[in-house]
């Protein structure tokens, strides 16, 4: 009764075959849930809710606080296509920090050619200020969130990185223990891969990066405060690190040092998790007018004695327009080529791409270079005239602002909605640590476009989340969960 319906043709859906059958790593699921009647699943997700709520766990949709929707049923994802998956980030994320390195320092893919000096200069990401500096193992991104698709071929591709203050791992810890609280059976006899150290693994990393000489470092997390619509996961991510969570009033710079008040009097801090974006950091270095940084903390970081992670100017990474030559770079830094596919991309500041963007405008995907969150977007075909005539006028203003790609027929789920499953879009965003080596939580936050129809999924337009299980042996091979 709960699929009672449901369509999974058109698309390619994560559940079922184009016949209607459940693939091989679902049977079991599938099977279990099929004896189950709505009003129980029904009962189960309004737990989830309450629980969430109860722990505060909400996000900021439209000026209004909301909790974030979590649909019960998981995604499943075998161990063979995540080991590929896992290749594909931390190569991806080597050659990300690799070219974070190169670009505040020798800058020989500028010399070389792989990428032009006047996407860095016009890139709202670089930082000046971040030039002469060199992080403890010249390691850059220590924490980062890679957003992948599938088309309707069934091939796993990227579509956009995100290296400055990439949100999210909270809910991938919190989603999964509230499963096991509210939907225990659905466990039963599948070997999945254990989340709930994925906070460990991004302390680990930290630590790894810390200043030179400093074996035990001390390390905070730098959060903007209470009034902030991530400031859950802050408190989160600290009290699961082990770590202070601290504001930019707590902490205060002397003698090129950084310290941090607290009732047994002041303590140095070695190392920084920062969750405010470079502008706001420095009042000192950056905008003036910031009340969130600290002054001086750039000083520290310049004299080596505090590791800000992630460092000052890995923004740049983010830039849609550097998106385009990550395959190049791949090859450059790497000498291998990509695992990962990316979505077919265009920029308009290229005489070619800009006439083809303004021609098939309805077709494509238009996105701000700078752009986050789903805002400062265009979806060609859910679009009207008007909105693209707006966007045509924006793209010839401006063609360094702005990319295009080829609309993705993101793979569907099904997700439980008015008493039974419908089919709605997904994508997913592992998170890669990466202090001495990179590594990847087996998981990541699988996100949902909550509308029918809607390829939009982020949490602050309206989408939802789902657990994702990554097993750890062959499809539905039985053995004990983690």
């Amino acid at each position: 009764m709960l699929f009672e319906g449901y369509e999974p043709a058109g698309f390619y859906d994560e559940m079922f075959s184009l016949r209607g059958r459940p693939r091989a790593h679902y049977a079991r699921l599938y099977r279990g849930l099929s004896a189950l009647a709505p009003p129980p699943f029904q009962a189960k997700a309004a737990r989830i809710d309450e629980h969430y709520r109860a722990q505060g766990i909400t996000f900021d949709h439209h000026g209004r606080e909301h909790t974030f929707p979590f649909d019960l049923l998981p995604r499943v994802i075998p161990v063979d296509e995540w080991a590929h998956l896992e290749s594909g980030l931390c190569q991806r994320v080597r050659a990300l920090d690799m070219f974070a390195a190169d670009i505040y320092g020798e800058r020989r893919a500028i010399t070389d050619g792989v990428v032009g000096a006047g996407l860095l200069a016009t890139s709202s990401g670089y930082r000046r200020e971040a030039h002469a500096v060199r992080p403890p193992l010249d390691r850059w991104i220590q924490m980062s969130g890679i957003d992948l698709v599938r088309g309707d071929d069934g091939v796993w591709r990227v579509l956009e990185d995100n290296a400055r203050v990439p949100s999210g791992l909270s809910y991938v810890v919190q989603n999964r223990a509230f499963m096991r609280r509210i939907f225990s059976e659905a466990f039963e006899r599948y070997p999945i891969q254990s989340v709930d150290h994925a906070p460990q693994m991004l302390r680990e990393a930290l630590a790894a990066c810390a200043p030179e000489g400093v074996d035990d470092p001390r390390i905070a997390l730098l959060t903007p405060g209470p009034f902030n619509a991530a400031y859950y996961e802050h408190s989160f991510l600290a009290q699961q690190m082990g770590v202070d969570l601290v504001e930019g009033p707590d902490l205060i710079v002397r003698d090129r040092r950084l310290w941090v008040a607290t009732t047994a009097g002041r303590r140095p801090i070695d190392v920084i998790y920062r969750r405010i974006d470079d502008d706001f950091l420095d009042p000192v270095t950056f905008r003036s007018d910031s009340l969130l940084g600290v002054p001086g903390l750039m000083e520290c970081v310049r004299a080596g004695t505090l590791s800000l992670c992630n460092a000052v100017g890995v923004g740049v990474v983010d830039d849609k327009s550097v998106y385009c030559d990550i395959p190049d770079l791949i090859r450059y830094y790497l000498h291998e080529d990509p695992i990962l596919e990316q979505v077919p991309t265009y920029r308009p500041d290229r005489p070619d791409d800009l006439q083809m963007v303004l021609d098939r405008m309805e077709h494509l995907v238009v996105k701000a270079v700078d752009g986050a969150g789903g805002h400062g977007m265009l979806i060609g075909p859910a679009s009207t005239a008007p909105e693209r005539d707006e966007f045509a006028r924006r793209v010839r203003q401006n063609p360094r602002g702005y990319i295009a790609q080829e609309t993705i027929a993101l793979s569907r789920a099904p997700v439980f909605l008015d008493g039974r499953f419908r089919p709605r879009h997904v994508d997913l965003r592992p998170f890669v640590m990466y202090g001495h080596e990179p590594k990847v939580v087996p998981g990541g936050l699988t996100r949902v476009a909550l509308e029918e129809g809607s390829l939009v999924v982020n949490s602050s337009q309206g989408g939802g989340s789902k657990d994702t299980w990554v097993l750890a042996g062959a499809g539905t091979a039985t053995g004990g969960t983690r």
